[in-house]
């Protein structure tokens, strides 16, 4: 397993309790969510650097397409 396949497996892990959590789910309800969404493709296509990102920054983005229904790239 390499850095980048841990660091995924670490965020992915971390939201998915934190979805549980805030979402009042159980795991596998959670994790459904999680690996369905866009957020999840993209932080488990290792171009994008998104699991470089710490993981709640990687949440913020999952709620955000949560909200919008798609991923939503903040301007700065």
């Amino acid at each position: 397993m390499t850095k980048a396949d841990m660091l995924i497996e670490y965020i992915t892990r971390d939201l998915v309790a934190r979805i549980m959590e805030d979402e009042k789910l159980g795991m596998n309800e959670a994790m459904e969510r999680f690996y369905t969404s866009q957020t999840f493709l993209k932080l488990a296509d290792q171009e994008t650097g998104l699991y470089l990102d710490s993981s709640p920054a990687v949440y913020v983005l999952y709620q955000d397409e949560r909200k919008y229904g798609r991923l939503v790239q903040n301007e700065q």
